[in-house]
């Protein structure tokens, strides 16, 4: 049996999405052959090339719309956006970096609206900016190019995803069936001739397609309903993010003229099972987690006993196949730590399956994918860390846990630097108090340059109805020791918990203000809380004082709920405040305005001190280091240097060498008393990360007192035990 595995439109452009390259990876343990591709992509490139652009005008030329004077614009100027498109495209995916040059310069590319009013931004890429700078002003000119097709060509094109408006809340099937049944785009054409050309070279006996979000919908039921009508005897298979949260009740049965068969949570037990019974090696009722329909009745299979994939089993993810090389990379904004959403390639992986806390009552918590907790061992993620980079050629990772477990992201951080593997990555953490400075040292030692974390609504009431299980002060803290550690910092903010109050919402911001203004955060998002089907508030609304008010249920999606909040105040009004006031305080501008000036309405009055981010990062950390690892990053001792009237043979206690250390940056040394000294050097390489064995500070203990017969306590309280951790002693 082959397989092909497909991600319709649309994605990211920058990096393909990794539920297919998972897939496959257990594919490849189990000796099935398969095949992936990115429609998402294809499609991109497909529209954004001199002959799509060209189909895209010459269509115009005959159908005649009325064109806005935007769109006008850039039709007059069609000729011009035909004889550099290749060429901007090949600079995005990084294969033409002189090209920069006469981008910066002017003249080069057509501009229409998006480069009006962004011309303050320009000085922000400096002189050494060169490639950034072109960079942006190609981002702009594609954006250019989206909005006349969104306006002329097909109103649901959107660069990371695709009719997403009839999929989001989509309670009954009937719109977008109709959608489905009207006559197809020149998007939709140009995805479907992609489509059949993989059919007709990799000839599948079953097609799995993978929908993560509401804008793959219509492209993933366009996918299917091609399929289904040319290609009746392949096996049609739909699962994924979207499937997992939102279609887990389904019984209209017009979903099934689109696919065969629909998967819930983990693909791997499913899919197995699938083939086994069209090879008919097991019978239909013995399928896991899997709707059909039978006799026009929508039919949920899972009789099967057998337990999900153990996460040590699923294989290592596979990109073979992907156009690796023809991703792009776009720069739409200069924040940097934002851009690392659409900059660069990053190979995806998971740490560990599930969210190891799993408590947050704004969360899926009840679906398998948060409340089943299985970690990798470190040994194993860096094995395949190690073939991820032999089959792509990249060293970026982006580890993408709903929240990476802290102690073994330590444990994953030695082993990385034990295997001296050289990787760039960042990852989701919660912003709890096992993030200690040292632990922040270590991930950055190890190649992590950024976290992204939900400090949601910066208020420790509603973070405690929340069950977040931290504070303001403390995500405060672990903010500025990531900072320190020379990593950004990402927060995902949100506004409109239940019973938040006009005042709860100000003061939030005012406390984001404050942590820009500090510099531990360097990017944020807002988005307003949305009351699920499969969350604590969604399952026990009354526990939260908010009303379920629908919408209906009407036998296709169901997972968003409208609801009132009588207890709280309007959320919508403070929408538009929250974001530009965000947007601004990620250039550097506005921190130091009244927050009054961000809205059009009445606020309260902040009740925050305005030092209370700065005080707070300035007490002792919240947490103390357990003292179970204790690890050298400072680099080798190079040579000693005894006093001139000495020489080894005569050891007095009170005798001072000098060590020389070859750090990461220039040599250092150290003066330490000499019964120390020669204690300390055969110490350090036990707790180098090449040769760390989880040595803790109590056997480092037992070792000074039994060398030098002195009290390790002293030692431990000591200037020279603290210059020793200010050179990279690190303790967990």
């Amino acid at each position: 049996m082959k397989i092909l595995l497909l991600i319709p439109p649309f994605t990211q452009l920058n990096t393909s999405y990794p539920s297919i390259s998972y897939l496959k990876g257990f594919l490849n343990t189990l000796n099935i052959p398969s095949f992936q591709a990115d429609l998402s992509l294809e499609v991109i490139l497909s529209i954004f090339s001199k002959e799509g652009l060209k189909n895209i005008f010459d269509l115009i030329e005959d159908t005649e719309p009325e064109l806005s004077e935007n769109a006008h614009r850039i039709f007059t100027q069609r000729k011009k956006y035909q004889n550099t498109i290749d060429d901007v495209m090949a600079f995005l995916q990084n294969k033409n970096p002189t090209l920069a040059h006469i981008i910066n310069k002017g003249g080069f590319l057509p501009q229409a609206s998006r480069f009006q009013n962004n011309e303050h931004f320009l000085h922000e890429f400096g002189s050494l900016g060169l490639q950034d700078l072109a960079r942006h002003l190609s981002t702009l000119y594609l954006e250019d190019l989206g909005d006349f097709i969104t306006e002329a060509i097909d109103p649901n094109f959107g660069f990371s995803r695709y009719a997403e408006r009839i999929s989001r809340t989509a309670t009954h099937f009937t719109p977008l069936d109709q959608a489905l049944k009207s006559k197809n785009s020149l998007v939709s054409e140009s995805m479907l001739k992609i489509l059949n050309g993989l059919i007709n070279t990799q000839r599948p006996d079953m097609v799995c397609i993978s929908i993560p979000f509401p804008g793959n919908v219509f492209g993933a039921f366009k996918c299917g309903q091609f399929l289904k009508k040319n290609y009746p005897k392949i096996t049609v298979v739909m699962g994924g993010g979207y499937v997992n949260t939102e279609l887990r009740s389904i019984y209209d049965p017009r979903v099934f003229d689109y696919t065969d068969y629909i998967t819930l949570d983990d693909g791997e037990a499913p899919i197995q099972h699938l083939i086994e019974h069209l090879q008919n090696n097991r019978p239909k009722n013995l399928l896991k987690r899997t709707f059909c329909v039978e006799k026009g009745e929508v039919k949920f299979i899972n009789g099967s006993k057998d337990f999900d994939v153990p996460q040590r089993d699923t294989g290592t993810p596979d990109y073979s196949d992907l156009l690796l090389d023809k991703y792009i990379s776009v720069l739409e904004v200069l924040n940097p730590m934002h851009r690392l959403w659409s900059d660069g390639r990053w190979n995806k992986l998971t740490l560990a399956h599930g969210c190891y806390w799993g408590k947050c009552s704004f969360c899926d918590i009840t679906l398998d994918y948060i409340k089943r907790y299985e970690p990798l061992s470190a040994s194993q993620l860096c094995d395949r860390i190690e073939t991820i980079i032999d089959q792509t050629g990249q060293n970026g990772f982006h580890f993408v846990d709903e929240a990476a477990p802290p102690a073994l992201l330590r444990d994953v951080s030695v082993e990385i630097l034990k295997r001296k593997i050289n990787i760039v990555w960042w990852t989701n953490i919660r912003f709890e108090k096992s993030f200690t400075p040292d632990l922040c040292k270590l991930m950055s030692a190890a190649g992590c340059i950024a976290v992204s974390g939900g400090l949601e609504v910066a208020s420790d009431r509603l973070l405690a109805l929340m069950k977040k299980g931290v504070t303001v002060a403390q995500v405060a803290q672990v903010s500025h020791a990531f900072h320190q550690a020379g990593m950004m910092v990402h927060a995902y903010l949100m506004y409109g918990f239940p019973t938040q109050t006009a005042l709860e919402t100000i003061d939030s911001l005012e406390m984001v203000r404050q942590m820009f203004k500090t510099g531990i955060i360097e990017s944020g998002f807002w988005h307003q809380f949305a009351m699920t089907a499969h969350s604590p508030v969604g399952t026990e609304p009354d526990a939260f004082k908010v009303i379920h008010t629908g919408p209906e249920y009407g036998g296709f999606a169901e997972n968003d709920f409208f609801h009132d909040d009588p207890s709280g105040t309007d959320h919508e009004l403070f929408s538009d405040g929250l974001k530009n006031s965000l947007n601004q305080f990620m250039q550097g501008y506005g921190i130091d305005d009244d927050l009054q000036s961000w809205f059009d309405f009445p606020v309260p009055e902040t009740t925050v001190a305005n030092n209370f981010i700065h005080a707070k990062i300035n007490e002792p950390h919240l947490s103390i280091a357990s003292g179970k690892i204790i690890l050298w990053l400072g680099g080798d001792a190079i040579e000693i240097i005894y006093p001139e009237k000495r020489n080894r043979r005569s050891k007095i206690s009170s005798d001072y060498v000098e060590i020389i250390f070859s750090g990461i940056k220039e040599n250092y040394s150290l003066h330490l008393p000499l019964i120390i000294a020669e204690w300390l050097i055969p110490e350090l390489e036990k707790i180098t990360p090449s040769s760390a064995q989880s040595y803790s500070i109590q056997e480092m203990a037992h070792s000074y007192e039994s060398h030098t017969g002195l009290s390790f306590e002293e030692y431990y309280t000591s200037d020279i035990f603290k210059l020793l951790q200010s050179k990279g002693l690190l303790l967990f």
